[in-house]
């Protein structure tokens, strides 16, 4: 399964419904927008190349007693659309400001997804306010597109498997895609995007800003889900961290997302979860744990107390990140289920930490690996990474447990404001092959060897 996420086709390829990639309200890398033919930038969907047969629409001057769904006469509520929607149909939700929507059971197939989600060509509408903007209890082979959630007092969007957390078909194979999710929450754990017990999904080329309060609150939150990418969104203003995977999560890949500011830690790789919420439920004979296989490759994650903290998390990677100016910590190795009278837990451990580029500022870092009792520090490795600290490059080099090869340390990297560097810079085919990343994060192909860090040197 790594390599099948991680070996990307080294070609220019599109994702989701069929409709052109632009973010609402997303800040989109300069090199993005100009490089007229991206390379090895492609990711598979399950929804690639398929239509809808059928289509039903919502506006803000449609009735949902008088209205049909046509285009001349459309109903006034997504809720009520969906409840008229088929396998195969596309539920247009037209401009405009709308209330919340909460939903239950909603099932396509694989060859006939429900779409639900904006109309093509026009200004994504807005679902206000309320407890949570969307919320889905029970569904499949779904892709959700195109929507603006806004100023949700708990969370933005909440997908969940009605609570039948031993059950594989309870929720499976939705797509999230071109989502701009923001103000959300306020002083507590609120979430943009919530997930419990989802499995097979993608998460893509969306932006989740200001969710939660204080050190809680996350731009995704899952919780006992399996098979995922979370790829190309971009994270700003998260309290608690960009994107937080626990409860028995495995096989999840983050990549060539952006994080700015995302919280005390970026991407929170594990975490604490209440023993009855795990995805599947804990073993009382077996080993369990928070989070397994999870990796984050090709991210720039800027700011956050710890940029990555690895937390309960076995056997996850982090591969060809950039990591600039962490406010305390490089990283943090944690755990916080721990084995107890009734559950066993695997100690946080098995981590692979290769080509990574980080920069930050020796004053402000007090523990380059903030390290917690019940974990397994030894068997982490460290390959090939860069390490430069801005107002003391003689004193750059960190404490590191485990095995440690080929570190670049004290070495000016040259990072323009866009996270570039020059073909001169010594991040450039400084990098260890045969990891299986093709691609980076502004879509051009890693050359071999590969340069540090998640762009690739300019002309090589």
């Amino acid at each position: 399964m790594l390599l099948a996420l991680l070996t990307l086709a080294c070609t220019s390829g599109t994702t989701g419904t069929g409709t052109d990639s632009v973010t609402p309200g997303h800040d989109t890398d300069t090199a993005t927008t100009t490089d007229p033919a991206p390379a090895c930038d492609a990711l598979d969907t399950w929804a690639d190349g398929l239509e809808p047969s059928r289509e039903l629409h919502v506006a803000t001057t449609g009735s949902d007693t008088a209205g049909d769904g046509s285009s001349g006469s459309p109903f006034a509520t997504l809720v009520h659309a969906v409840d008229q929607a088929t396998p195969g149909t596309a539920v247009r939700v037209h401009a405009g400001s709308f209330g919340n929507a909460y939903l239950e059971d909603v099932y396509g197939t694989a060859d006939a997804p429900i779409w639900i989600g904006g109309a093509p060509g026009e200004e994504p509408p807005v679902l206000v306010g309320a407890s949570e903007g969307l919320h889905l209890s029970g569904g499949a082979w779904l892709v959700v597109h195109d929507l603006v959630i806004d100023s949700a007092r708990d969370n933005g969007v909440n997908f969940d498997d009605r609570g039948d957390y031993d059950d594989p078909e309870a929720l499976h194979h939705v797509i999230f895609q071109r989502l701009e999710v923001r103000d959300i929450g306020g002083d507590g754990n609120q979430d943009c995007l919530k997930l419990s017990g989802l499995r097979d999904f993608h998460v893509l080329d969306s932006s989740f800003a200001d969710c939660g309060g204080g050190s809680s609150g996350s731009g995704v939150d899952m919780v006992g889900c399996h098979r995922g990418v979370i790829a190309r969104n971009h994270f700003t203003r998260t309290s608690g961290n960009a994107v937080q995977a626990k409860g028995g999560t495995d096989d999840v890949l983050l990549l060539w997302n952006r994080l700015v500011d995302a919280g005390a830690r970026g991407f929170n790789l594990g975490g604490s979860t209440g023993t009855e919420f795990f995805r599947p439920p804990l073993d009382p004979e077996g080993e369990n744990f928070e989070a397994r296989d999870l990796r984050a490759v090709g991210n720039w994650i800027e700011g956050s107390e710890a940029s990555l903290a690895f937390v309960g998390c076995v056997d996850c990677s982090a591969t060809h990140n950039t990591l600039v100016d962490p406010d305390k910590w490089l990283f943090r190795i944690l755990q916080e289920s721990v084995t107890d009278a009734d559950y066993s837990f695997l100690a946080a451990g098995g981590g692979a930490v290769m080509n990574n580029l980080v920069v930050f500022a020796r004053d402000a870092v007090s523990t380059d690996v903030n390290i917690g009792p019940d974990t397994d520090p030894d068997s982490f490795s460290w390959s090939h990474n860069l390490f430069y600290a801005s107002d003391a490059p003689g004193d750059s080099a960190p404490e590191l447990p485990g095995t440690v090869v080929g570190s670049l340390i004290g070495v000016d990297p040259g990072l323009d404001a866009d996270g570039l560097i020059g073909p001169d810079s010594p991040a450039v085919g400084a990098g260890v092959s045969g990891t299986g990343v093709m691609g980076d994060r502004l879509g051009a192909c890693y050359e071999e060897p590969p340069s540090i860090g998640s762009v690739e040197g300019a002309d090589r």
